[in-house]
């Protein structure tokens, strides 16, 4: 079993390199997706302030589907290209919403969520899933949590699929 202790204070930089580095080691060595996708979204859960929801959807036969997630009861299946989950599927890009309901096509599968952090999952170039984070909060999250996280999947994609 793993101690982690990441300190939540820390710069944005500091904290990110920490829980990346705390991500990699919970996979290390795990060669199953859903059991790495399911601790890195209760490590995201434990540290990272002010989620109402922390999980994946998985890519399969060309819709989202849910995967291992960190709160409320979710939306099951999204389309490709459908609220921001399927947006950052469909492009590969980050999408950081600061006010969910002014996004175009939002799907609320909490009423509660205010903004939106979704980060695709890349192997070999290709989106098989993605990483979806949710705030009670408007306008939660930075730009140093897109880049954090980012490089966080990034460093770890290759075991979550």
């Amino acid at each position: 079993m793993l101690d982690i202790a990441i300190n939540t204070d820390q710069p944005a930089a500091e904290f990110y390199a920490d829980l990346t580095s705390s991500a990699a080691a919970l996979v290390d060595g795990e060669p199953d997706a859903i059991a790495n996708m399911a601790n890195i979204a209760a490590l995201i859960w434990q540290y990272l302030p002010g989620l109402n929801w922390a999980g994946f959807y998985r890519v399969i036969d060309d819709e989202l589907v849910l995967g291992p997630f960190q709160g409320k009861t979710a939306c099951i299946r999204i389309a490709m290209g459908a609220g921001v989950c399927g947006t950052a599927a469909a492009s590969g890009k980050v999408q950081r919403v600061a006010d969910v309901h002014a996004f175009p096509g939002h799907i609320a599968c909490d009423a509660d969520s205010r903004s939106e952090l979704v980060v695709p999952v890349l192997k070999n170039a290709k989106v098989i899933a993605v990483l979806d984070l949710d705030s009670p909060l408007p306008d939660h999250f930075r730009p140093e949590d897109a880049t954090g996280m980012a490089k966080l999947i990034g460093a770890i994609a290759d075991s979550l699929g």
